[in-house]
């Protein structure tokens, strides 16, 4: 009986430990997801443990648990942004082939993202670039570092469709700079309700990326 009760509780010890990790991850995310929602409109440093207590009718405790700080709450709205990206805008156009028809995927996608935004403030990379661009430290580097990381991806893919013949001797780099900077226009002029300012920017990125297949 003891070496049973011992095997017993050696089994369901990890287990109910897995169970309370995985349910404080699903909270962690639950959170994190409405504090990159209220960031969208109000900017990260608009956000506090006790807003995101009274918005979802948790306690300032339990919040301050799972994240420790309102810098540590920042970043995690980052992550959950840029998840939010991927899940919206990368992981479906991965089904393309690779070079001219996953970039244009992508960037329709991105353009999709003009007109039906995750967010309720538009564009999180938009805004919070704007918002942390001169203010070093953590909150500003994951910010940076996802920024690099969306650019590097595109490069690649418009890379790829040089070598299929597109953009000529252009610079990847200064096709994927314009396409940034026209679509966080895009972008802008929908937040300001100037439609024709995201009808141009549409125009402008059909011009760059020319007549299709």
């Amino acid at each position: 009986m003891g070496l049973m009760t011992e095997s017993v509780t050696t089994r369901d010890q990890p287990r109910g430990t897995d169970q309370r990790l995985a349910k404080g991850a699903r909270a962690r995310a639950s959170i994190a997801r409405h504090a990159a929602d209220v960031a969208s409109v109000e900017g990260l440093t608009g956000l506090s443990i006790g807003r995101l207590a009274t918005d979802l009718g948790l306690s300032k405790s339990g919040i301050a648990t799972l994240f420790g700080s309102k810098e540590s709450l920042q970043i995690a709205a980052v992550k959950s942004a840029r998840q939010v990206f991927i899940d919206e805008v990368i992981t479906p156009s991965l089904s393309e082939p690779a070079g001219l028809p996953r970039l244009r995927a992508l960037v329709e996608r991105w353009l999709g993202q003009v007109a039906d935004p995750a967010f309720p403030g538009g564009c999180f990379r938009v805004a919070t670039l704007a918002e942390f661009d001169s203010r070093p430290g953590p909150v500003r580097d994951a910010i940076a570092e996802d920024r690099r990381d969306w650019l590097a991806f595109l490069i690649k893919e418009i890379r790829r469709a040089q070598d299929q013949g597109r953009f000529g001797a252009r610079s990847a780099d200064a096709v994927a700079f314009e396409l940034d900077a026209v679509i966080a226009a895009a972008h802008t002029a929908r937040q300001m309700g100037d439609e024709w300012g995201v009808t141009t920017a549409r125009h402008l990125v059909a011009d760059l990326l020319g007549p299709g297949d």
